[in-house]
This record gives structure tokens, C-alpha cells and sequence, in this order.
């Protein structure tokens, strides 16, 4: 059977750009989930609603953390990749609807 060469697009689609940092995502969203079972733990120990709020705060903190490295990995993986598309005509259809799900993903999370 013939063997047809993916485009850099294809190729960069094959993978998703956190790929290589999907460990260190992870342990960081796991010690994010620990932080929210304690401040549910806290709810329900009625504990003081400041410093239940602190945790809140230390939450959100760390998943902006996460998002913003996603952001960052979307682009340096993603768009970069769309970049590459050796078709001039795919190429920019391409980093358009790359640069537009950043966008997107942004206003998201600004939201």
C-alpha cells in the first residue's frame, strides 16, 4: 500500500502541543483537585468564610496557571504548525482558524 507524507498541519494535528507536558499538567490539576475536595471539606466543617475564599482565590490562581500554559502551548504547537502547511491557500485558512480558537479560548477565559 502507498504511503502518502501528511502535511506539517496533519502532522502537527496528530499530536496536541501539551503532549509533551501532559504529566506535568497533570500533577499540577491533581494537587488542583486536592484543593477543591479541601475547600469542600472546609464548607463542611463551617469553617471561616474568608479564609474559605483564600482557597478559592489560590484555586483560580493555579487554573489560570493551567490555562495560560495551554494558551501558550496551542499557539507555540498549533498555530505555529498551520504555519508551516507548505499550500499557500491551506496555510492561511489554517492559521485563521488556529489564531481564532486562541482568540476564542482567551475571551473565554477572560470571561
Amino acid at each position: 500500500m502507498e504511503q502518502i507524507d501528511a502535511t506539517p498541519l496533519e502532522q502537527a494535528e496528530a499530536k496536541h502541543g501539551y503532549s509533551d507536558n501532559k504529566d506535568a499538567y497533570l500533577k499540577r490539576l491533581k494537587r488542583i483537585e486536592g484543593q477543591v475536595r479541601g475547600i469542600a471539606r472546609m464548607v463542611d466543617e463551617d469553617k471561616y468564610c474568608i479564609d474559605i475564599l483564600t482557597q478559592v482565590a489560590a484555586v483560580t490562581k493555579a487554573l489560570h496557571a493551567v490555562s495560560l500554559g495551554l494558551v501558550e502551548e496551542h499557539i507555540g504547537h498549533c498555530v505555529v504548525g498551520a504555519a508551516a502547511e507548505p499550500d499557500p491557500t491551506l496555510r492561511s485558512a489554517a492559521i485563521d482558524s488556529k489564531v481564532k480558537e486562541a482568540t476564542d479560548a482567551i475571551g473565554r477565559l477572560l470571561r
